[in-house]
């Protein structure tokens, strides 16, 4: 019996943003609107994003002593996630500098603080937490020898038991090594990632999602998932390739919307869904999040998703 759906390891930052009419130029400066401070991260938002849908779901992360990361740990609360792996102390809690235009599209820039602390020797002694969980779900604004140890330590199991399925969303973008690459099911990218990891062959100057996913998927995950904003997501794994559409909504926000995305997709993957349902289902859910500004806070509840 797993205790959680879901396990997160991952980033936990407090979003600084500011709306601004057109995000400024090298030397240039614009103003913006008041600034409105959110908890966020990719690591905390997808913990958020899950259990707000009702997965059972814990964050392994690092935050500062500070007011920011109290910020944080009562947003997890508050939305349901088990914060017991949550670690206190080492630095100041990272922050995101985030801009957002009108047409809701955003730049963001990363302090990563605390994030940078969490360590492989954090995740050894975490080991019950990746014990207890279906699926962890991973991105990179955590060190990534931290990242490489999580998927050892889930490849390797315990003991007669399988560990959780790896889901790995490598944003920022950065290689990765070949056992990582290799545990992924699915590796999940946006376009600048999948353009990032391929840059060194033909694919990474291509304008087709499928040559990205098929490049991808020869260098070892199991399954890759494309997202593609507005136009929905497309799955891939060694036997086909599928495009799931998204819908069509008023856009106010993005930020957040791929953590929404990856969050949802990763418990569905955790209650057993097959890969293509479970990216309908998160398809959904990141169209619902554009919606609203914010990050956490823009995220749906189950019944706003049944809703759209």
């Amino acid at each position: 019996m797993h205790d959680y759906d879901l396990l997160v390891v991952g980033s936990a930052n407090a979003d600084l943003v500011i709306g601004v009419d057109r995000r400024p130029r090298a030397g240039e400066t614009v103003l913006g609107s008041d600034l409105a401070v959110h908890p966020g991260g990719k690591g905390a938002n997808q913990a958020v994003a899950a259990a707000r849908l009702g997965a059972r779901t814990a964050l392994l992360a690092r935050v500062g002593e500070d007011d920011h990361g109290r910020l944080l740990l009562d947003s997890q609360r508050t939305a349901g996630v088990d914060t017991a792996g949550v670690l206190v102390g080492g630095a100041p809690t990272g922050v995101a500098l985030i801009t957002v235009d009108p047409s809701g599209d955003n730049s963001i820039v990363v302090s990563p603080g605390a994030n940078a602390r969490l360590s492989p020797g954090d995740i050894r002694a975490s080991a019950r937490l990746l014990a207890a969980a279906r699926v962890v779900s991973l991105q990179l604004e955590i060190p990534l020898e931290t990242v490489a140890e999580v998927v050892r330590t889930a490849t390797a199991g315990f003991g007669d038991r399988p560990g959780p399925r790896v889901v790995l969303n490598p944003s920022p973008p950065a290689p990765l090594p070949t056992d990582v690459l290799a545990a992924c099911d699915p590796l999940v990218v946006n376009e600048h990632e999948a353009r990032f990891l391929l840059s060194d062959g033909p694919a990474g100057s291509s304008e087709d999602p499928e040559v990205w996913a098929e490049a991808l998927l020869s260098r070892g995950p199991r399954s890759v998932v494309v997202t593609l904003g507005g136009e929905g997501a497309l799955v891939a794994d060694r036997d086909r390739t599928v495009l799931v559409p998204s819908l069509a909504v008023p856009v106010v926000d993005t930020t957040g919307a791929g953590d929404a995305f990856t969050g949802a997709l990763a418990w569905r993957l955790g209650l057993g869904d097959e890969l293509e349902d479970a990216v309908r289902f998160a398809v959904r859910v990141g169209a619902a999040a554009v919606t609203r500004a914010g990050a956490q806070a823009s995220f749906p509840d189950a019944g706003e998703v049944a809703a759209l």
